[in-house]
């Protein structure tokens, strides 16, 4: 049996839009074995019980990239990342599927070349490069349009508090609120933060964050999408932390700079919402794995 474990992600980090991903200590397993039956898959609601499953057909892309024929197989998932919360659900998905089949037939290919194959069908590699590769990863268009991704370490010294409301916010409709044109002086501000807001996170230096972060790009928008947005910040900013929309939302993403001030956060958030999941996280260094067990 082959198990597949894949790291949360968490995009966009305020002012990092659509190119940086932090990988982060919230996990999913998925296990691949040989099946009597062409497709079995156990862990997940039954209307994904199928071929449409995202995982099965990452998997299939997988062996189509081998040139290798689908083999049957049985898929058991346990996931433990919120779907469709901005965390990086459908990059598990698809990493699971690619390095479950690349396993399958004796790993051919290396973490770069499954990166290449998970952002051709996620679209975009913010949260799929940290998903595979771990840590804080920036990515680019280069002169010949491939996907660039430079990796930045994280200080383990800074705690990540996922507050993740019990209620969605589609992609598409977070998209939708974002202005179709921005001027000079707000792209070059947001050029700025970027780059501080990569060393900040380096240092862990909180106040640096807290001030590199302040995105004009998405959040302004979004924000108006989640309800409990302000009242979120509020107990955040009260216990230290700093606070960023996680991927396009609903989940918020919480920083601290210690242990006490994010369990805070966590307890204050979970009186004044409490039908709210909470994770305190630390930053994933290694990013997905494969074993035969």
């Amino acid at each position: 049996m082959i198990r597949i474990k894949v790291p949360a992600t968490s995009a966009n980090l305020g002012v990092g839009f659509d190119c940086m991903g932090l990988a982060v200590s919230l996990y999913s397993t998925i296990d691949f074995e040989q099946s009597s039956q062409k497709l079995i898959i156990n862990g997940c609601d039954e209307q994904f019980q199928n071929e449409q499953n995202l995982i099965y057909q990452a998997f299939v892309r997988g062996c189509q990239f081998l040139n290798q024929p689908v083999p049957n197989v049985k898929i058991t998932i346990d996931n433990h990342v919120p779907v469709s919360r901005g965390l990086g659900s459908s990059a598990v998905c698809i990493v699971g599927g690619l390095m479950g089949a690349n396993l399958w037939f004796d790993s051919p290919l290396n973490k770069e070349e499954i990166l290449t194959l998970a952002t051709e069908m996620e679209g975009h590699s913010d949260n799929v490069a940290p998903a595979i590769l771990g840590n804080l990863n920036v990515s680019f268009t280069d002169s010949q349009e491939n996907i660039q991704n430079v990796a930045f370490k994280v200080s383990p010294d800074l705690f990540f508090v996922a507050l993740v409301p019990d209620y969605q916010l589609s992609t598409k409709k977070a998209r939708q609120v974002l202005p179709k044109s921005m001027d000079y002086q707000t792209v070059s501000y947001q050029v700025g933060h970027a780059v501080a807001l990569s060393k900040a996170l380096e240092s862990g230096n909180l106040e640096l964050i807290r001030q590199a972060i302040i995105d004009k790009m998405h959040e302004p928008f979004r924000s108006k999408l989640i309800p409990d947005y302000s009242a979120v910040k509020s107990i955040c900013q009260k216990d230290g932390g700093v606070l960023y929309i996680s991927g396009s939302g609903s989940t918020l993403m919480a920083i601290a700079s210690n242990l006490n001030d994010a369990q805070k956060i966590i307890d204050e958030t979970k009186k004044s919402f409490p039908n709210w999941e909470t994770h305190l996280l630390s930053v994933d260094t290694k990013g997905a794995s494969g074993d035969l067990i």
